[in-house]
């Protein structure tokens, strides 16, 4: 009995360590839907952003990395967002009031939305910032954790190339 107890349990451990964790989104494949509301109101979808590059910023309020990319973002904005690049900030901490406060204090210009976990678990999101470059047709071009001069370069690139697309 003991010895049965002790290979069934051994059996649970094996097959709980097979199951696989939530995928990591990587690039060339289809962004998940996004859905919900912005801080501003405004309903939130990814088909509304069909037809345009996106950049998605998974960041929390209190992540130094991403403070430090957020005037970076609103540059991109400014400089692409009427030749059809868009820019979506989720953010994965915080209650509306508090965000609300950061959003303004760092003078975002681009929407953003409280994350969950059901989303950053389909996007695969382990560290923060996490950015992601989505083309027009919703396919993921890049993906970038952390934050460097070297990614904000190869964002910008890739944002001029899907443009061109």
């Amino acid at each position: 009995m003991r010895t049965t107890m002790s290979t069934l349990l051994a059996a649970a451990l094996l097959l709980g360590s097979a199951m696989p964790a939530a995928a990591i989104l990587q690039k060339g494949q289809s962004a998940p839907p996004l859905e919900g509301t912005t801080m501003s109101g405004e309903r939130l979808s990814l088909a509304a952003y069909r037809g345009q590059v996106l950049i998605v910023d998974f960041f929390a309020t209190w992540c130094g990395p991403c403070k430090e990319v957020i005037p970076h973002l609103v540059s991109l904005k400014e400089k692409y967002g009427r030749k059809g690049a868009q820019i979506l900030g989720l953010a994965v901490d915080d209650t509306p009031k508090a965000l609300r406060e950061f959003i303004s204090a760092k003078r975002i210009n681009y929407p953003v939305a409280q994350s969950n976990e059901d989303l950053e678990t389909e996007y695969g999101i382990r560290s923060l910032p996490t950015l992601f470059v989505i083309n027009k047709k919703g396919v993921v071009v890049g993906r970038f954790q952390g934050i460097s001069d070297q990614t904000l370069r190869q964002v910008d690139e890739l944002i001029r190339k899907s443009l061109a697309e």
